[in-house]
């Protein structure tokens, strides 16, 4: 029965990452840890996590001037990780399940209102490694690494390809990042990555599934479902911790 669940929640998660271009790690997440602690259903997610955001990393041709423009949001990510890891590592159970309660929900409210803020180009300097670092920490506590980054780039202005690639590199450094630092607590080891290597093909069917129902059905319905489903899951969350 776990094994099934597992499956279908990599499923539903891929096709919103199919139509989306995010919220594979944000669901499956949500949806694990249902059954399990927020770290365990973390380290499930590795391998799918990772392979989903090479994908859409490599869509466009706009890698090196990005990780130009984004280096130090990308290495904050790290720090902020390496930061949780240190300062949660005995606690972090007690308390993970309502910081990913408060973060899913915060995220479906700020997706429903459509409000978005926006970051001047000056700002970028002090403002991209604070994001980053709030984004590892985040991580390293509750496995999802949504918030604050991906609200933070869609603040910029980016052109959509732009905005895809972004967000599927600052995803992929954090994705590593906490394989980094499951694995130096002991949590990702050869059972773990074995799991995680098979959740990649629900994972992938899903996806692939996304993408076919992105051209056929309208994306603001759909993301208004996705955010609605997140908002619901968090409030879960929050009343069962």
């Amino acid at each position: 029965m776990d094994t099934l669940f597992i499956a279908l929640v990599f499923v539903l998660a891929g096709v919103i990452k199919g139509v989306t271009g995010m919220g594979l790690p944000t669901v499956a997440v949500a949806l694990l840890t249902l059954r399990m602690p927020p770290l365990e259903a973390a380290a499930l997610l590795i391998v799918p996590s990772s392979v989903t955001n090479v994908w859409q990393l490599a869509a466009g041709s706009a890698i090196y001037p990005l990780w130009l423009r984004f280096r130090w949001l990308l290495l904050a990510v790290c720090i902020g990780t390496a930061c949780a890891a240190l300062l949660t590592a005995a606690s972090a159970a007690a308390w993970s399940g309502a910081v990913l309660g408060l973060a899913l929900a915060g995220y479906g409210l700020l997706g429903l209102t459509g409000w978005r803020m926006h970051v001047p180009p000056a700002a970028e300097r002090w403002a991209g490694p604070l994001a980053g670092a709030a984004t590892g920490f985040m991580a390293g506590v509750t496995g999802v690494f949504v918030m604050p980054v991906a609200p933070y780039l869609q603040a910029l202005n980016l052109g959509k390809d732009d905005l895809i690639q972004a967000m599927g590199m600052a995803f992929t450094v954090s994705t590593l990042a906490l394989a980094v630092m499951l694995a130096v607590r002991g949590e990702w080891h050869a059972a773990a990555a074995g799991s995680s290597l098979l959740a990649l093909i629900p994972a992938g069917i899903g996806m692939a599934l996304g993408q076919w129902l992105r051209e056929r059905m309208s994306p603001d319905l759909f993301r208004r479902c996705f955010f609605i489903a997140l908002l619901a899951l968090g409030v879960h969350q929050l009343i069962r911790t």
